[in-house]
C-alpha cells in the first residue's frame, strides 16, 4: 500500500512546493528592481547560511545547536527521501544514511518542542506551535517508513492499519514541511531565507564585512521613498518574507522597551501582509505597544501609511540598528523604516513635531538649531586653530561637527584640542566652510538635503590636502566614512576614541592613572554597532588604569541612549524615556561616572534627572589625565 502511495504524495508535495514558490516569487517581483548576481549568490548561499548566519544563530546556543540538528536534519532527509522514496533507489546505505537523519531531525524536534512548552515572550505563538509536532511528525514517519527498506523490517510489517497512520502521518508532515514552506506558515522562513541569504541586499555583510550606510535615493525618481510594499526593492520584499518571528529584534529594540508604538517584529510581519494583501489578524505575537493587532490592512499597491502601518511607528525608530545585529535572518529592518520615512518626508511633509523645522533649519542655516553659520568657530576663539582655507594642507583634518554649537559639546572639543595640542599633532578645521554632516536629515527621511550638504562639504574637503579626519561625533564620522562614498568622498575618517589611543600607544600623551571611582562605558551605536569600533575606547580607558564595570547591554548589545535617528525631534510619546532606561542600566554596575564618546549620548543620559552617575566624554577623561606633552 505504502509502496505505491507514497511516491504519488512526495510528486504531489514537491509539484504544490514548485507551485507555491513560483506564486511566491512572483509577489517578491511586485518590488523595484534590483541588480544581483544571481549564480554568484546561489553559489555563496550556503556558505552564508552555515557560516555567517549561524554567527548570530550562535548567541543562543541552545538554539544554534537545535538549528543544526533540526535544518540540517531536515534538508538532509529530504534529499534522502527523494532518492530512496520517490526515485526507488535500492542502496541500503541511502537508507541506513535518511534514518540516521530523520533521528537527528528528531532529536532537534524535541529540543523545539521543550522550548515552545514555555516560550519567551518575544516568540510567536498561533501556528507556530504545531511546528515541533509537524517536526517530529515528519522525522517518525519517515523514520518508520525507512526501516524495511533498510533491512531492519519486513516489508509487510504492521499490516494496513500501519500503513494507514503512517499515510496520514506522511501527508501531514509533507503537507507543514513542503506545502506550508512556499504557501505560507511557519516554514515559510526556510525558502524564503535561503534565497535572502542568496540575494541579499547588503552582500559586503557576509565573510565578516560590514554594511551599515544608507542607499541613496534617486532623486529622479517619480516616487521619493516607499509609499506602497510594491515601491522596496524585490529583495527587500524577499527579506520580509525570511522573518521566523524569533521575536529576537523585539526584545533589543530600545522604542519597544519604552513603550511607544514600534515593534520591529511586528513591523516586518505588516510588510508582509502588505506584499501579499490582507489583514494581521492572524499574526500571533507581541504588538506595537498601545496598539491592538487586527486593525492593520494593506496590500501591495495600497499606501503603507493608510491602514497598515501608523506613521508613529515608524518615527519612533531611534535607527540604532540592535535589531539589525540581533536579527539571525539578517533582515535590514533599519533601510525599510528610513525608506518609508523618506516618503512622508519628501513626497507628504509629515515629519513630526520638530521634523520640519528642523530641515528648514538645515537648509537655511547648514545646522539643524538654526545657529548663525558664522558663529561656528565662537567656541575656539581662544584656541588659536589652523583654518584649512589657511594653510591648505595638513595632516589632520579635525571635523568640529555641530557640537560647535552646544556649549556642553563645547568641552568636548576643547579637551579633544588640548590633548592634539599636547601630541603636537599638525591638525586643523574648516571653520566656517564646515557645514552639517546631513546626519540628521538622512534619519529623518530627507535625502535630498542630506545629499545636497553632503556634496557641498565634499566640494570643500576636496579644496584641501590632509591624510585623515578625526571627529568627536560618531554620527558624523559614521556619515563621512560610509555615507560620503556614493557622492565621489571617500576619505580615511576615525573616531576621536581611536585617534586618542593611537597617540598614546605611540607614546605622544604621558597620562597619570584616573584617580576616580568606578567606572562604565557607554558604546554609542553608531560608533559600535555601524562601525564595529568597541575596543579603542575600552583600551584607552585601560591606559588610565580603569577597570570597566560593563554594563549587562553594553558591546554589540549596547542599549542606545535614544538621541539617534532624529528621535528626540520627532518625540513620540512612549511610556517611558529610553535615556532613563540606560542610565538604569548605568546604575545597576554602581559606578560613579559612565564614559562616552557621542556628544549626542552626553546630551541624553545628562538629561536624565539627578541624582545620577556623571556623565563625561573620554576626551575629557584623558585631558584630565594629562600631565606633560611628549614629543
Amino acid at each position: 500500500m505504502l509502496d505505491g502511495l507514497l511516491p504519488v504524495l512526495i510528486t504531489m508535495a514537491l509539484a504544490l512546493l514548485v507551485i507555491g514558490a513560483v506564486r511566491r516569487i512572483n509577489l517578491w517581483r511586485a518590488g523595484q528592481p534590483e541588480s544581483v548576481s544571481l549564480i554568484a549568490g546561489l553559489m555563496a548561499m550556503p556558505r552564508r547560511y552555515l557560516v555567517d548566519l549561524h554567527h548570530v544563530v550562535g548567541r543562543d546556543k541552545y538554539m544554534s545547536n537545535t538549528h543544526v540538528a533540526t535544518g540540517g536534519g531536515f534538508v538532509l532527509s529530504l534529499a534522502l527521501i527523494v532518492l530512496v522514496h520517490l526515485f526507488g533507489l535500492d542502496s541500503k546505505i541511502l537508507a541506513w544514511a535518511l534514518l540516521a537523519a530523520t533521528a537527528l531531525m528528531f532529536v532537534g524536534a524535541l529540543f523545539v518542542y521543550k522550548r515552545r512548552q514555555n516560550p519567551p515572550a518575544r516568540l510567536s505563538k498561533g501556528p507556530w506551535m504545531r511546528l515541533p509536532k509537524s517536526l517530529l511528525v515528519f522525522a517518525v514517519t519517515f523514520f518508520i517508513v525507512t526501516l524495511p527498506v533498510a533491512g531492519v523490517l519486513p516489508e509487510d510489517f504492521g499490516g494496513w492499519v500501519l500503513a494507514v497512520i503512517l499515510l496520514i502521518g506522511i501527508a501531514y508532515g509533507l503537507g507543514e514541511m513542503l506545502f506550508g514552506m512556499t504557501w505560507g506558515g511557519p516554514m515559510k522562513h526556510a525558502f524564503a531565507g535561503a534565497l535572502h541569504l542568496a540575494f541579499h541586499r547588503r552582500p559586503e555583510r557576509f565573510g565578516g564585512g560590514r554594511s551599515t550606510g544608507l542607499k541613496p535615493v534617486d532623486l529622479g525618481a517619480e516616487v521619493l521613498g516607499v509609499a506602497k510594499p510594491s515601491d522596496f526593492k524585490w529583495n527587500q520584499l524577499l527579506g520580509f518574507d525570511a522573518c521566523v518571528q524569533c521575536g529576537r529584534c523585539e526584545a533589543v529594540c530600545p522604542a519597544f522597551a519604552a513603550g511607544q508604538p514600534l515593534n520591529p517584529k511586528k513591523l516586518i510581519q505588516d510588510m508582509v501582509v502588505g506584499l501579499a494583501g490582507g489583514s494581521d489578524a492572524k499574526y500571533a505575537g507581541s504588538p506595537y505597544p498601545g496598539r491592538e493587532v487586527g486593525q492593520a490592512k494593506g496590500g501591495p499597491t495600497q499606501v503603507i501609511t493608510e491602514g497598515l502601518v501608523n506613521p508613529e511607528t515608524l518615527w519612533s525608530c531611534t535607527t540604532c540598528r540592535a535589531c539589525v545585529e540581533e536579527c539571525p535572518m539578517m533582515i535590514e529592518h533599519v533601510d525599510a523604516i528610513v525608506d518609508m520615512r523618506r516618503f512622508l518626508t519628501m513626497e507628504k511633509g509629515n515629519t513630526p513635531n520638530k521634523g520640519a523645522e528642523t530641515l528648514d533649519n538645515l537648509i537655511a542655516t547648514d545646522n539643524p538649531n538654526g545657529f548663525d553659520p558664522g558663529g561656528r568657530m565662537n567656541w575656539a576663539a581662544d584656541q588659536n586653530l589652523k583654518v584649512m582655507a589657511d594653510v591648505k594642507e595638513t595632516d589632520v583634518l579635525f571635523w568640529v561637527s555641530d557640537g560647535a554649537f552646544d556649549m556642553r559639546s563645547q568641552r568636548i572639543l576643547r579637551a579633544f584640542v588640548k590633548l592634539l595640542k599636547a601630541a603636537d599633532v599638525d591638525f586643523a578645521v574648516l571653520g566656517d566652510e564646515e557645514r552639517d554632516s546631513g546626519d540628521v536629515a538622512r534619519r529623518l527621511g530627507d535625502d535630498a538635503t542630506f545629499q545636497s550638504l553632503a556634496k557641498r562639504n565634499i566640494a570643500v574637503l576636496n579644496r584641501y590636502k590632509f591624510n585623515r579626519i578625526v571627529t568627536t561625533d560618531p554620527h558624523a564620522f559614521h556619515c563621512l566614512k560610509n555615507e560620503y562614498k556614493d557622492f565621489g568622498g571617500d576619505y580615511e575618517v576615525l573616531h576621536h576614541t581611536t585617534f586618542i589611543n593611537e597617540l598614546v600607544k605611540a607614546g605622544m600623551l604621558k597620562l597619570d592613572m584616573y584617580k576616580g571611582g568606578t567606572v562604565t562605558y557607554h558604546d554609542p551605536c553608531y560608533l559600535g554597532r555601524y562601525n564595529g569600533e568597541y575596543d579603542s575606547p575600552r583600551e584607552l580607558l585601560n591606559e588610565l588604569g580603569i577597570e570597566l564595570a560593563e554594563m549587562e547591554r553594553s558591546g554589540f548589545r549596547s542599549r542606545c541612549c535614544g538621541g539617534g535617528g532624529g528621535a528626540p525631534i520627532t518625540d513620540i510619546p512612549g511610556e517611558r524615556r529610553i535615556a532613563d532606561m540606560r542610565m538604569e542600566d548605568v546604575k545597576a554596575t554602581g559606578a560613579e561616572l559612565v564614559a562616552v564618546g557621542c556628544q549626542q549620548c552626553t546630551a541624553m543620559l545628562e538629561g536624565v534627572v539627578e541624582p545620577r552617575p556623571e556623565v563625561k566624554d573620554i576626551a575629557e577623561i584623558v585631558a584630565e589625565s594629562l600631565v606633560e606633552e611628549v614629543h
